[in-house]
């Protein structure tokens, strides 16, 4: 873990975390040091950090999704040069999951180096006497928000294996805690930025977070996440409760919501799970499963398109469609939107029997997917498969199947294409952690 942190005083910012398609100047970081930040920062020194934080997220992003999406069957990721895609994350043979390896040091690493920068915001507005209360409330509770969300992502990796919450000293990191643990931390951790961006005043633009940048939308985005991780922890009230604070709209646009956000501009940089269709070589396609068991008239189907010809590979894989969530080099990746809140909505009430309003949110989602209302039983059993269907499609190659699954105990229907493949339930922690 030190390794992660050992940046020679140096916050993990550089020009190309600036938002150069946002046209905002937040001036030169080469050569910023972390005690820059903690010297009665200045507003704009502040919103540097801010900016690097939300621009950090986006790093190592295509490798979270291959991750969980090659394990829960969503999709494959064919490479020449990286066999490891097709052997070790889909259990082939002999191959085993290794700390030591890209697909889980390289996402974990990304999502820390945040954290860092999180915990170096976190410590420069508190000290910095230029701004205001409830200025600096905007700087905590955004760095708070953001830390628990990261924190979140590795968790999801690791699962019983752990993750280290207490970060702050690089000298002196805490201990590898459990996963009910972390998880509780993640949900204290998201209650304490809701109280700090509660009545706070927003000096900072944002780039992904369209009309919920200033503080009451901050809420309702911190709000969305608690929900999530309550029903992550079977807290169905709480992620009710927690749902009545976020932008949740049954009635609303699917996608509204917050989302990493990409461009063109010099210092940006292009979304890196975006493949053009029809490629050979470096391709991500659908994992076959997807079109065999997606209901007629689903219109989700176009998240995989036919390819005009079948990708292969020598390992004995093969789709005829591609992934095509992602459309363009420039297209967002959500971290969270309205379609999923709908959905948590829905679970959460089923595990409440109440089934009426549970069944309402399902069909509010298969309507506007083409497909008519819900006519099966009316069962808590039934409706989990029904809900968990809508996530796999709403969802696909958003993050989630694999972690619904696991936390279904389902993961054992999922597909094996090859007789001694497997499905891991974990991540090991990287080697630097071990």
């Amino acid at each position: 873990m030190k390794k992660i942190f050992n940046i020679q005083n140096t916050v993990i910012l550089a020009a190309i975390f600036l938002f150069t398609a946002c046209k905002k100047d937040y001036g030169n970081l080469n050569g910023a040091t972390v005690e820059v930040y903690q010297n009665n920062a200045t507003i704009a020194q502040l919103n540097n950090l801010v900016s690097g934080t939300e621009s950090g997220m986006r790093n190592s992003i295509a490798f979270y999704l291959d991750d969980v999406g090659t394990i829960g069957r969503e999709i494959y990721h064919f490479s020449n040069s990286e066999p490891r895609y097709v052997t070790d994350l889909l259990g082939a043979s002999n191959a085993t999951l290794s700390g030591s390896n890209f697909y889980i040091s390289t996402p974990w690493a990304s999502r820390y180096r945040v954290v860092k920068n999180c915990n170096v915001l976190i410590e420069a507005a508190t000290k910095s006497t230029i701004i205001s209360d409830a200025q600096r409330k905007a700087y905590t509770g955004f760095a708070k928000t953001i830390k628990a969300y990261q924190l979140l992502l590795n968790l999801n990796l690791t699962d019983s294996n752990g993750i280290r919450m207490a970060v702050d000293n690089p000298d002196n990191l805490g201990p590898i805690v459990d996963y009910n643990t972390a998880l509780s931390g993640i949900s204290s951790l998201l209650d304490e930025g809701v109280n700090d961006l509660t009545g706070a005043d927003v000096p900072f633009p944002l780039a992904g977070f369209g009309k919920f940048g200033d503080a009451a939308g901050l809420v309702k985005f911190n709000r969305a996440l608690a929900a999530r991780v309550d029903v992550y922890a079977k807290k169905w009230a709480e992620a009710l409760t927690a749902l009545n604070g976020s932008f949740m709209d049954l009635n609303g646009d699917f996608n509204t919501g917050v989302y990493n956000v990409f461009g063109t501009g010099s210092g940006d940089q292009l979304n890196p799970a975006f493949i053009p269709q029809n490629q050979t070589g470096e391709v991500r396609v659908a994992h076959p499963s997807f079109a065999e068991d997606i209901l007629p008239n689903d219109d989700r189907i176009g998240k995989a398109t036919l390819r005009n010809s079948t990708a292969s590979i020598s390992a004995g894989l093969s789709s005829d469609r591609d992934v095509w969530v992602y459309t363009s080099s420039t297209a967002p990746i959500p971290i969270i939107r309205n379609e999923e809140l709908i959905l948590i909505y829905a679970e959460a009430n089923i595990q409440l029997n109440n089934f009426t309003d549970a069944v309402n949110a399902l069909d509010i989602i298969r309507q506007k997917h083409g497909l008519p209302d819900y006519s099966g039983s009316q069962t808590q059993n039934a409706l989990i498969d029904e809900m968990l269907y809508e996530r796999r499609y709403s969802l696909f190659f958003e993050g989630h199947r694999w972690i619904d699954l696991r936390r279904y105990n389902k993961l054992d229907e999922l597909p094996l294409d090859r007789p001694d493949d497997n499905v891991w339930t974990e991540f090991p922690l990287p080697v630097t952690e071990q």
